[in-house]
């Protein structure tokens, strides 16, 4: 188990001010309604949490140029997942499909010839994560990518604090002395992506790229990450980013 440090409160950490500012800026509804919904606050402990683990595939990596094309969802607590809630969307992407995206992540040209546009889902999501803290493997994908979809068809955006199971990963294999070590010997680094940090866990592989099973997969790797190296009552200001 880490040796947990406590934290000091700083403004990074405040997102309940920012939540409340946005909340009386924003104009469309589905947002605001989102943002004037209480987050728990950063000292609140870990299994007291309500989250909800968030997964995408897109046509590439950069928001700027590529676009959503599935999303799932999955509530969970650090005590349980409730599958029962969970949500898995395909939307239509604005810009072609490519041979290469849908080599990854095998949602074809027929699959999104009816699906509707994000906009579509927008009021449902934000329903589905209000309140809780959103968790993802790798933050820069869904958190830029979601931020530009919701601003280019509301016209502001959404960005709120995250749990990034792949930076709890780096904290303990990238960013430590004995990883500094490894690389200054020439070792590759330790793989911190999801099934790779799964199996240091334990848990069972998944089948990769099907935003619904890597959101489930998120969530259930959290889970054993606090098991394994924080305490229930670990402040959720050390965890969330």
């Amino acid at each position: 188990m880490l040796p947990i440090r406590p934290r000091q409160k700083t403004v990074r950490d405040d997102w309940a001010a920012y939540m409340r500012a946005r909340a009386d800026a924003a104009r469309d509804a589905a947002v605001k309604r989102y943002f004037a919904t209480p987050l728990p606050s950063w000292d609140t402990p870990i299994a007291d949490v309500p989250m909800a683990a968030l997964d995408m595939e897109t046509t590439g990596l950069d928001e700027r140029r590529h676009a959503i094309v599935s999303l799932g969802v999955v509530p969970f607590t650090l005590a349980r997942i409730t599958p029962a809630r969970r949500r898995y969307w395909v939307v239509k992407p604005p810009r072609t499909l490519f041979a290469s995206s849908i080599t990854h992540h095998h949602i074809t040209h027929s699959e999104i010839a009816g699906a509707p546009d994000f906009d579509a889902i927008i009021n449902e999501l934000l329903s589905l994560i209000a309140g809780r803290i959103v968790v993802v493997h790798f933050r820069n994908i869904e958190r830029p990518f979601l931020e530009a979809a919701v601003r280019a068809r509301r016209g502001e955006g959404v960005m709120f604090p995250m749990i990034d199971t792949m930076s709890l990963e780096a904290r303990l294999y990238r960013q430590t002395r004995w990883a500094r070590f490894r690389r200054w010997l020439g070792r590759p680094p330790v793989s911190i992506r999801l099934n790779a940090s799964r199996s240091r866990y334990h848990l069972p592989l998944y089948q990769g790229h099907h935003a619904l099973v890597d959101a489930l997969a998120t969530a259930e790797l959290l889970q054993a990450q606090v098991a394994t190296h924080y305490r229930p009552e670990t402040p959720l200001g050390d965890l969330w980013c």
